[in-house]
């Protein structure tokens, strides 16, 4: 049996594996059941529901994660240990195995027990929860999960995979064909034919998906497996970006029923920026996805739920309960919306551009896509924050990063110290009044051409990566009937209320108060971040509107 070191970067082992003192053990035995185990017992298994949080009084208990090749050692509970990590918190599949290699005594809370207590108790709060986020980390950095995802870097389903569970911070072992030595053998267990890829081995429930979605990955790991949807919530929020996992946190914190629910994975475009310098809080920067983490596993915290790789099909706004219709045609009730859908970057008007996409063209500058592109040079095309974050943060690795903007300047789009770092690097080669004509290529990226707006010159250029973050199209196609909009599709809310300026129509406001800041031209039915017209496209303010609106969701609650 294999161990894998925990990584450096953690504070201490006694932070992620903290014995409990006498009285935090006494406080915990409240509403625990006293139990006895004995050598050899299985205390739970990567795939199980609900599992208890223990706390060990005596005897061991050893954490292994079972693999194809044989089980790894993750560590050992003695006396004073716990168990658990994220998986507790969030309702999802356990990822591990816990087996008793000592006979003695423990203590199992219920995980809504773990919630109560870590809500009521401050201390144990603080040391739970550190520890949760340490395990989860060590999952992810020794790629110790319950699945395998086997694919190609030159394979865009498998990049696409492979972006969805790293952003939803799901551990996993990954397989590269192109240079794993033993892949075949992998290949030939599971009768997997080469044009199958990228294939996903789950094993805790032994099931083999080929090229699958991201929506039949995440039934597969179980992301959603816990929740309930058979009863009418307080709050649905649609969209996990800055703005709607702010509502999640704020409505789950003052005891709201809230399930929040994003298509592909929390954080929003903000999630995909390699690091934000002007949030407040963080002057040394935080990435998009540490601040979405943070967040999501503050959210559940409190309680409230994620249902993942799942989209809002439309809205039955005709009658209250309103009721949310899913991609797969199921209903959700709900006695108040929170819309938090923002926007998608705009796709230039090129014939093959998505011949190319997850091939050479990327509308995301993770960690991922930068090992993709190695140090060869790469363009990015938008004249934004978060075109400026992805230029500054791959002129690390790229040899050249040729940034194309459509507009004369970036005084209008982007921060001051955005501006001022790339005009000081020379790694980054600026070029306004430019954009992209035509993409060639066979199977991969292999030339851009860009056309200079003011010369009319069009010139061709041997680059394999090309990162779009241009321009911004509101998500609101599932809303159209049901609440107002500007003519660019985004949502009018308060003050800014009035049919006449909507797209749709003349959409009556049906009450005789007037609707709240933020509140849609349906009651009880509120618009927060990129999606809301005249929103300032700031993590912060999104953060804000988050966060107020769920003060007047309270309100609207009241009225019913």
């Amino acid at each position: 049996m294999s161990t894998f070191p925990i990584p450096s970067a953690l504070d201490s082992r006694t932070q992620i594996f903290p014995d409990l003192t006498p009285a935090q053990i006494d406080r915990i035995r409240i509403g625990s059941v006293h139990r006895r185990v004995e050598s050899g017992d299985i205390l739970f298994r990567p795939g199980d529901m609900n599992v208890p949080f223990f706390v060990l009084l005596s005897g061991e208990l050893e954490i292994v994660q079972p693999a194809i090749d044989g089980e790894k050692l993750i560590t050992t509970h003695h006396a004073a240990g716990f168990t658990g990590e994220l998986s507790m918190i969030s309702g999802q599949r356990c990822l591990v195995l816990g087996r008793i290699t000592r006979s003695g005594e423990v203590l199992a809370l219920s995980t809504e027990g773990l919630r109560a207590l870590i809500a009521r108790d401050a201390e144990l709060s603080e040391i739970v929860m550190r520890a949760f986020i340490l395990r989860r980390l060590a999952l992810i950095t020794n790629h110790l999960g319950n699945m395998i995802l086997m694919g190609s870097r030159h394979s865009a389903s498998t990049l696409r995979l492979r972006e969805f569970l790293s952003r939803n911070a799901y551990p996993y072992t990954y397989v590269d064909l192109d240079t794993d030595k033993m892949s075949q053998e992998l290949l030939d267990r599971f009768a997997v034919k080469v044009e199958e890829i990228p294939v996903v081995i789950c094993n805790a429930t032994g099931l083999v998906l080929r090229s699958p979605s991201p929506q039949k990955l995440a039934d597969c790991i179980g992301l959603n497996a816990s929740l309930d949807n058979s009863h009418v919530r307080d709050l649905i929020i649609v969209g996990a970006g800055p703005s709607g996992l702010a509502a999640a946190v704020y409505a789950a914190s003052e005891g709201l029923d809230a399930l929040v629910i994003e298509t592909e994975a929390p954080g929003g475009q903000a999630g995909s920026s390699s690091k934000i310098e002007n949030y407040l809080g963080f002057p040394t920067g935080v990435s998009g996805f540490e601040l979405a983490s943070r967040a999501v596993t503050q959210a559940q915290k409190f309680g409230a739920r994620m249902m993942i790789a799942h989209s809002v099909a439309r809205l039955n706004c005709d009658v209250r309960p309103y009721k949310v219709i899913l991609d797969d045609g199921s209903e959700l009730a709900t006695r108040a919306i929170v819309i938090a859908t923002g926007a998608q970057y705009n796709k230039p008007p090129i014939v093959n551009l998505k011949q190319f996409e997850g091939q050479g063209v990327y509308y995301g500058a993770t960690y991922i896509e930068a090992q993709l592109c190695g140090d060869e040079e790469v363009i990015v095309v938008g004249g934004g924050n978060s075109a400026g974050q992805a230029a500054v943060y791959l002129s690390q690795s790229a040899s050249k990063v040729h940034m194309l903007v459509r507009s004369s300047g970036l005084a209008d789009s982007m921060s001051r110290y955005l501006i001022q770092r790339i005009a000081e690097n020379p790694a980054i080669d600026l070029r306004c009044n430019t954009e992209i004509v035509s993409l060639d290529g066979n199977t991969h990226l292999e030339c851009v051409s860009w056309r200079d707006k003011v010369t009319g010159q069009t010139s061709a250029h041997e680059i394999r990566h090309l990162f779009i973050m241009a321009g911004a199209s509101p998500r609101t196609e599932w809303l159209r009937g049901c609440v107002a909009m500007d003519d660019k599709g985004f949502i009018l809310t308060g003050r800014d209320l009035d049919p006449l300026r909507g797209s749709d129509g003349a959409i009556a406001w049906p009450l005789s108060r007037a609707p709240q800041m933020l509140e849609t031209s349906l009651p009880g039915v509120f618009a927060v971040g990129d999606v809301r017209a005249g929103n300032v496209k700031r993590v912060a303010s999104a953060v804000g509107e988050g966060a107020i609106s769920v003060h007047l969701v309270h309100r609207t609650l009241a009225e019913l």
